[in-house]
């Protein structure tokens, strides 16, 4: 295939795949504009107040991307047809450290045109529904980190890569797969302890009730929890999480305090008080979260996903899907037509990088990122099952009702936009199978 052809063809299938994108998250807005009264399968898990305030973000939220998803396409394809990447590699092949000038250039670049959406998303549409936290100031300051803190992280990998890849052979690809397996292993071993500590600060859970429960419920699965942390997500934003991490014998939770109600959230702000932290909760904020009953259902739901072995099989698809990706990367690499078709004149090794992984691997990576929604939607229903058999079935149910609730969350959805985009199936469907599953067992 000559080099213009195959541009046609790749820049087509780029768009065949955000058209793609764009019909399915349609058919998601249409369902939402046109419920304005709240159905009645959901009334048990939201009131009319609620859905309405859910209905008003989720529309805004849908605009909002039509328009940003709309203008970033027409910027790509502005920035391919009229050569901006062959532009910018050529114009820093004389400086020192040639790949990581070229990256550092597109990365601030592409960061000020974004600029405009994120200001936007977050003191418009966030603010406006009660979610934003984040002052002005805090916005850039925390943007500039992740910014400084990505480009140290990323540029490190880079030069490994372009290394192998010069000096590993023909099976360079297997050395590049042990390469980023180890370091995403590495990764996520730092991560939580050094790299995440940088942009928020975590404390030891006080001791109280929540505490015990969640120290209980861990050592009667002999999950080898080890720290038990709270972390101010509240100086963000309102949206509400929890997650777990570390290998082996060395496990750790984490808990936002937005997760949190009552006094166990009063001792919590209390220890931030103390260590500086600036704590701005409004009254609507503090009838959000959940009892510690609630938390450690979903806590067991949660320990479930360890239990059922869901993470290391998630791991386990994430380093074929490298390993797949790099051999592709290998055999395309150095085809010619390739780096002609985008208007470069040689075949420099990030260039094909970004060019095999963007576009040459773009519908393979869209059927697999299907493929990995659907695993992780039956994932999360045998977590809740597992929840459920612990005998946190109603404090789970209850658990997903306020989460919705909180984190204004539509109760319907459009089955094709939620079976394709959705690891986490709807709140509707989840209480659904876990009353489905207490009735069987009784």
């Amino acid at each position: 295939m000559d080099p213009s052809s195959l541009f046609k063809a790749l820049l087509a299938t780029n768009w065949a795949l955000f058209l793609w994108d764009q019909y399915i998250t349609y058919r998601q807005y249409k369902v939402h504009r046109n419920a304005e009264n709240r159905p009645a399968e959901v009334k048990e898990l939201i009131s009319e107040e609620d859905y309405t305030k859910a209905r008003n973000y989720k529309i805004a939220n849908h605009e909002f991307g039509f328009f940003h998803s709309w203008f970033a396409q027409a910027v790509l394809t502005a920035q391919l047809i009229g050569g901006y990447y062959p532009f910018l590699w050529y114009a820093t092949a004389s400086q020192p450290f040639h790949v990581a000038v070229f990256l550092s250039i597109n990365s601030i670049i592409e960061t000020i045109i974004e600029l405009p959406f994120d200001l936007y998303s977050t003191f418009i549409i966030e603010e406006a529904h009660g979610f934003n936290k984040q002052t002005i100031g805090f916005f850039f300051v925390d943007k500039l980190k992740k910014m400084l803190v990505g480009f140290v992280l990323t540029m490190p990998i880079v030069y490994g890569i372009e290394w192998i890849v010069e000096n590993g052979g023909p099976y360079f690809f297997v050395y590049i797969w042990l390469f980023i397996s180890v370091v995403v292993l590495l990764l996520m071993t730092i991560y939580p302890s050094f790299i995440a500590p940088l942009f928020d600060k975590y404390f030891p859970l006080p001791d109280g009730e929540l505490k015990t429960k969640i120290e209980e419920l861990a050592a009667s699965l002999s999950y080898p929890l080890t720290k038990l942390y709270v972390v101010n997500g509240s100086k963000r934003s309102t949206h509400s999480n929890a997650y777990m991490y570390g290998f082996w014998k060395n496990k750790r939770i984490v808990l936002y305090d937005t997760l949190l109600s009552g006094e166990e959230k009063e001792r919590v702000h209390k220890l931030y008080v103390e260590a500086g932290e600036k704590i701005e909760e409004t009254e609507h904020d503090k009838k959000k979260g959940m009892s510690n009953d609630e938390v450690v259902a979903v806590l067991g739901h949660e320990l479930g996903h360890w239990a059922l072995w869901h993470t290391l099989i998630n791991l386990v698809i994430t380093e074929v899907n490298l390993f797949f990706s790099f051999a592709v990367f290998a055999y395309f690499y150095k085809w010619e037509a390739l780096y002609q078709a985008f208007g470069f004149t040689d075949t420099p090794t990030i260039i094909g990088m970004m060019l095999v992984f963007q576009f040459v691997l773009a519908l393979y990576n869209q059927l697999a990122s299907i493929g990995m929604v659907l695993h992780s939607r039956s994932a999360e229903f045998g977590a809740d099952e597992f929840a459920a058999k612990l005998g946190h079935g109603e404090n789970l149910i209850s658990a997903l009702t306020k989460l919705g609730v909180d984190n204004l969350s539509m109760p319907i959805n459009d089955s094709l936009y939620s079976w394709c985009t959705h690891t986490h199936p709807p709140a509707v469907e989840r209480v659904a199978a876990v009353r489905a599953f207490q009735a069987k067992k009784e």
